[in-house]
């Protein structure tokens, strides 16, 4: 096996950490000797042990890590966080040879804990399979080089390209307790449901505008799965949702912006903007502040189109329900969709990359 094969069982092993290691990144770490995998191990949950430590805890204790080479997704840390530095640790175990995927971007390591290797005498390699390390960990790239959320979008559409039938939504009680407008604007199936609220599980915080929440009456929960429920957040300038809509339910941490007030009520916290001002910038800014790596935008075709247009987004996520049309409503953001999909029934799942 060559650097690239070794760093790609890095970035597999990387994988099952997600969601659970969340704001940290997705690392993975292998051993070797002799062009053989002796120990390996990866970062399981935010606040336990790092990658580095899980394999060097697994490593035979008759095998002396001076005739070894370690082999890790991301640059070693190199400061006391809510667990030791990696790189004092690689250090004091006398590993000779680091290979390493992608820099840190983090301000707190960002080629320290590299410097602080060479400057112990380890010869370290980097940039091994680079744009696959970036791919994996986007999230955590884009909230410190870009200093925003991951911006993912979410919609479904029909086959003839409406994501609703009415433009304007009826928020009366008797309107909203009813399941005529959600059944009229139906066009998923159960596996897309069930498919999105795994998605929303594994994301930090999910985003809607006023008249989603007034239309749909939406939970904006991972019910459907077993996973985390998301931040919910909303956008309400003059706080038209009645407090009895399901967003303010005690299920999830809920964000709401609003020209109104700034407040924060058990679960529910009011964050006051400018709407005069970029409203998504300021909303990105917020939620940088606040820690939030990734969002999920599931809003109507304003929202989304306004993302588009502000090159604010990172991903798309588009269902497309190939047996279904609308005929007339609202049209879904023009994008250009790949050739290659995932078919959960009559729906077709794409994916697409926007930056």
């Amino acid at each position: 096996m060559n650097n690239e094969q070794y760093i790609q069982h890095t970035l597999n092993l990387a994988k099952q950490g997600w969601p659970f290691v969340s704001p940290n990144p997705m690392v993975g770490c292998v051993i070797v000797n002799g062009e053989k995998i002796v120990a390996e191990g990866f970062h399981k949950k935010y606040g336990e042990a790092h990658a580095e430590a899980n394999a060097i805890n697994a490593l035979n204790k008759d095998l002396d890590p001076k005739n070894c080479t370690l082999y890790v997704n991301l640059e070693p840390c190199s400061h006391q966080g809510k667990t030791p530095p990696c790189a004092d640790l690689i250090i004091s175990k006398g590993f000779k040879k680091v290979v390493i995927c992608n820099l840190d971007p983090n301000p707190l390591v960002a080629g320290k804990g590299i410097a602080k290797l060479r400057q112990a005498g380890i010869e370290v390699v980097t940039g091994i399979l680079e744009k696959e390390g970036f791919e994996l960990n986007k999230r955590f790239f884009t909230f410190h080089t870009k200093h925003r959320p991951y911006f993912i979008l979410k919609w479904a559409q029909t086959a003839d390209g409406f994501i609703s039938r009415s433009a304007v939504p009826n928020n009366s009680e008797a309107e909203r307790n009813s399941l005529q407008g959600f059944q009229e604007n139906k066009i998923g199936n159960e596996e897309q449901q069930k498919r999105v609220h795994q998605m929303r599980a594994e994301e930090t915080a999910i985003l809607v505008g006023k008249n989603t929440v007034l239309f749909d009456d939406p939970f904006l929960t991972t019910r459907l799965v077993k996973g985390k429920n998301p931040t919910r957040i909303f956008i309400d300038k003059d706080l038209e949702v009645l407090a009895t809509f399901n967003i303010y339910n005690k299920e999830a941490e809920t964000l709401v912006f609003s020209a109104i007030k700034d407040d924060v009520k058990e679960n529910i916290c009011f964050i006051k903007i400018d709407f005069s001002k970029n409203v998504l910038a300021q909303i990105s800014q917020k939620l940088y502040e606040l820690k939030i790596q990734s969002v999920m935008v599931e809003g109507g075709a304003f929202l989304l189109n306004s993302f588009i247009n502000e090159k604010m987004a990172d991903e798309a996520v588009v269902f497309v329900n190939e047996n279904l049309k609308f005929n007339t409503g609202v049209k879904a953001p023009e994008i250009n969709l790949p050739i290659k999909f995932e078919k959960l029934g009559e729906v077709k799942l794409f994916k697409i990359r926007l930056d």
